[in-house]
């Protein structure tokens, strides 16, 4: 008799965000999971302090998932997010028997398995599963579907639920694969399966449930078609998640703005700023009050003030631009903010003196900043999910997918994030450069041609978000350089590129804003535990290490080996987003870039025959070095 060996099934903290936060499906050891929504988490959730990240999603704060501890500690703990099986419809390898799981059946960290055939082989979820527009994920209804192409009535009326998932050797591709009735032999492959309305003709809508909520009790009527996808499936799962920079308080402050920093970082402040008027509320201010030294009636009117200023917020736009902003205060002139536990940047410079060669003196020249930063504080909140197409903005209901909330049974107080720390470069242009280069007539039309397909796609609004209301020659550039900067760090640094991230600092601002001009590019690691990272990247980032790595940066920027299909491309990626960039030469992993790999072209960095990219005069100078360099016989 074979003994089922007990398994763990764990992930990390980090990864409760993305990739398998609420809604996401996570495969482990052939089985297959999806997250339950934050009704599950436990009280021990850990609070997360983000005031700026939580002002901007309209939260009163932030929760962590609680660390579940080694051991046999471990094996006792049920603290941790749930996460419910799915599909709920397995079929067995060998016998090729298929069963509806139910929650009676599970077996406490034993894998599904078959009782019929030797052996016990483990249960195998079914590939396919179904999703609608309003972010709603089911089983598909195999009965029903082996029954839809059935002439013979008792055939159509059978409702025995025994089925078998058949291979068959004589064709090939998903006409190999049939589902059959086991009672009354009736039968349909799966060609066909990935049509749009082929589940709504067969008569099934969508059930409007996800796959942690009961079937009877909390389904919602919804009249949108369900389409039968692949359950690992790029379009399954569109997390929307937010991130922001922990930034100190600026140096200089007034009596009263320091009084004002201490109330807000109070560990009560936001339950206080959440409250209503009540005992609760005369409570919490009481409490403020006396541990930051100051009047009652000072606590009172900064939540008063915070409310007229939540009230007058007109988009959440509006709120990525406030991030931003204080972010490229802080790493533009890190003398303006003083260290902390959680922010320490100094400015250094790229090293480069009057005798080297011409293409470091066009670097320095255009490279305004040098910050290093020895370590930050980042923290990413998960704020919903979408399904089958992208959330096409802030609205729960577009030509996209609709938003679905971390909690899909009432609103929601606290969002689910993690908070990580790291290291990184910053990194400014000359400002009086880039805006010369942005007025020349060709960058300016080659952009506008990126910019129609913009306003053609679907992400646009996200994407807005990020670009500003104008999408700006200098933020493709800047993003492209981001890139290719990322690429460059992972031979350098010892870090591999999917553990870099991005931030690009070249918003465009509504005219008469009065907000500051950026131009910029943030390149950092963050781990999730609270030592942070070995200095690497603020290794790369002195002198002489940044030159040269920028310069080598510049010189693989200029071929792929796709070219002269990557090169002279006039639209690709999805919605033509991308021009000059490509896997072999720019992309990144999906952890890396903070707009899924869109808005890149390597002739905006470098030029062509047509564009002068902004580093054109710095890429010139290391060819004609590296030509000198030779020596000819």
């Amino acid at each position: 008799m074979s003994a089922v060996k007990d398994i763990r099934r764990k992930v990390r903290r980090a990864q409760t965000i993305v990739p398998f936060g609420v809604g996401g499906i996570i495969d482990i050891r052939g089985e297959s999971f999806v997250a339950a929504d934050i009704r599950s988490w436990a009280v021990s959730a850990e609070r997360v302090e983000s005031p700026r990240l939580a002002k901007k999603l309209r939260v009163a704060e932030f929760r962590s998932a609680p660390v579940i501890p080694s051991g046999k500690a471990a094996y006792a703990a049920r603290n941790g997010p749930s996460y419910v099986r799915f599909p709920k419809w397995l079929f067995c390898p060998q016998c090729r028997e298929m069963r509806l799981w139910r929650t009676d059946h599970e077996v406490r960290d034993r894998q599904p398995i078959c009782g019929r055939c030797p052996g016990k082989p483990q249960l195998a979820p079914m590939r396919f599963i179904q999703v609608c527009r309003a972010g709603h994920m089911a089983d598909i209804d195999w009965h029903r579907w082996a029954h839809s192409k059935s002439d013979r009535h008792d055939q159509r009326q059978c409702q025995v639920r025994r089925l078998r998932f058949i291979a068959t050797p004589e064709s090939s591709g998903l006409e190999a694969l049939r589902i059959v009735c086991a009672v009354c032999r009736a039968g349909r492959n799966l060609a066909g399966i990935s049509q749009e309305s082929i589940l709504k003709q067969m008569g099934r809508g969508c059930p409007g449930t996800h796959p942690w909520q009961s079937d009877t009790d909390e389904a919602v009527s919804c009249e949108e078609t369900p389409r039968a996808v692949q359950r690992g499936a790029s379009n399954v799962y569109f997390p929307i998640t937010h991130s922001a920079i922990d930034i100190p308080a600026p140096t200089g402050l007034s009596e009263e703005d320091e009084l004002t920093q201490k109330v807000v970082n109070h560990c009560m402040w936001l339950d206080f700023n959440s409250a209503h008027d009540g005992p609760m509320s005369d409570a919490l201010r009481t409490v403020i009050a006396n541990q930051c030294e100051v009047p009652e009636e000072f606590v009172e009117t900064l939540r008063r003030r915070h409310a007229d200023e939540v009230a007058s917020m007109p988009s959440a736009a509006d709120s990525d631009d406030d991030l931003s902003i204080a972010e490229w205060a802080a790493f533009f002139a890190p003398e303006s903010v003083a260290d902390s536990k959680t922010f320490s940047v100094r400015r250094t410079h790229l090293g480069v003196c009057l005798s080297d060669p011409e293409s470091m003196q066009e670097l320095a020249v255009s490279v305004s900043a040098v910050v290093v930063a020895d370590r930050v504080r980042e923290v990413r909140a998960l704020e919903g999910f979408s399904r089958y197409e992208p959330s096409s903005g802030d609205d729960e209901e577009g030509e996209g997918g609709r938003v679905v909330s971390v909690n899909t049974q009432a609103p929601t107080r606290w969002l689910p994030a993690v908070e990580t720390y790291g290291e990184g470069i910053f990194i400014a242009v000359n400002e009086e450069r880039v805006s010369a280069w942005e007025r020349l007539p060709s960058v300016r039309d080659w952009t506008r041609r990126i910019e129609r397909d913009l306003d053609a796609s679907f992400k646009a609004d996200r994407l807005r978000g990020k670009s500003g209301p104008e999408l700006l020659p200098r933020f493709v550039m800047l993003h492209t350089l981001a890139h290719h900067f990322i690429r460059q760090l992972s031979y350098d640094s010892g870090y591999n590129a999917a553990s870099l991230r991005e931030r690009v600092y070249a918003r465009s601002h509504a005219p008469g804003s009065g907000l500051p001009p950026q131009a910029g590019v943030f390149i950092y690691t963050a781990a999730g535990d609270a030592e942070g990272t070995l200095g690497g990247l603020v290794r790369q980032g002195q002198p002489p290490n940044l030159a040269e790595t920028l310069i080598r940066l510049l010189e693989s920027a200029q071929w792929c080996s796709q070219d002269p299909l990557c090169a002279d491309s006039t639209g690709r990626s999805l919605a033509n987003l991308n021009r000059a960039a490509c896997h072999a030469c720019t992309l990144l992993p999906e952890t890396c870039c903070e707009i899924d790999n869109s808005l890149l072209d390597r002739t905006l960095l470098i030029g062509d025959g047509e564009v002068p990219g902004f580093f054109r005069g710095v890429v010139q100078a290391a060819l004609e070095e590296s030509a000198g360099a030779v020596d000819l016989p």
